[in-house]
């Protein structure tokens, strides 16, 4: 039976799509984001996965959190999935969202069936300069005073600064972003971080019993496309770069982006 409702688990709200029965497919956003940046996406995924949205502590739906470090955020999301009764599962994450991923098959490689990692960069090397409106919105002392006034076309702005396609960013996704707390928002940017700087992502992978999907943008202005082959490093691991498309596969290139994890997840089965 198709499903489309949504709850909340351990604090976090959770969207389901697709068939109960169907294999399990959790999507995890990137900073700043929510789990509507998903949207384009999930009708070719839910019809083969029972999909499962979340909206990470402090973005969305959900309330903030006391803490949000990689690790915490994942052990959390693994009693989420206990409770719901749902694994193993493949984890797909888009951007920071892949170090929660990495993080759930650290702490539960019993819940992890598989990984695709979307525009995660695997250490902090790889970081490019970011895009103007970005720094001023997230560095003080502009950015207090430019998050409180945001405009729809700002918030829009802010996530097409990362893209290299067009892309019609949903109107859910803007209305979510903008509930986003300027001090959640650099707490989170900072756990991410620390968390890739005590250990690239490739080194974390390598010692996992999993297999991986890396999907990035040949033209990423956020990371340094070439540092996607990093992963060839590990044994598992599966590089796929998209022409002509940046930060945000999802937005830009949604039916490449279904097609290579639909295929992906079909390997797998």
């Amino acid at each position: 039976m198709r499903i489309h409702d949504s709850t909340y688990v351990q604090g976090m709200h959770m969207v389901h799509d697709g068939p109960r029965e169907a294999p399990p497919l959790l999507l995890i956003h990137g900073s700043g984001a929510s789990g509507s940046s998903w949207g384009p996406v999930v009708p070719a995924l839910a019809a083969r996965h029972h999909v499962v949205r979340v909206d990470l502590p402090g973005h969305g739906h959900s309330p903030p959190a006391d803490s949000y470090e990689v690790p915490e955020q994942a052990a959390r999301l693994a009693v989420a999935l206990d409770e719901l009764g749902l694994g193993p599962v493949t984890v797909a994450g888009h951007s920071s969202g892949g170090y929660i991923a990495t993080a759930l098959a650290e702490h539960r490689p019993d819940l992890v069936e598989s990984l695709a990692l979307i525009s995660s960069g695997p250490g902090p090397d790889a970081l490019l300069p970011q895009p103007a409106l970005l720094r001023a919105l997230i560095a003080p002392p502009l950015g207090p005073l430019l998050w409180r006034v945001r405009s729809d076309a700002m918030l829009r702005r802010g996530v097409t600064a990362v893209c290299n396609r067009p892309v019609d960013v949903p109107d859910a996704l803007v209305a979510e972003v903008r509930g986003i707390g300027y001090r959640t928002f650099r707490t989170v940017l900072s756990r991410n971080t620390a968390y890739i700087a005590g250990r690239s992502v490739p080194e974390r992978l390598s010692v996992l019993d999993v297999p991986v999907l890396v999907i990035f943008g040949a033209a990423d202005p956020r990371w340094n496309p070439s540092s996607a082959h990093l992963y060839d490093a590990v044994a598992k691991a599966r590089v796929e770069m998209l022409p002509d498309v940046g930060h945000f596969p999802p937005l830009e290139a949604p039916q490449e982006t279904a097609e290579l994890l639909l295929g992906f997840t079909a390997a797998g089965r």
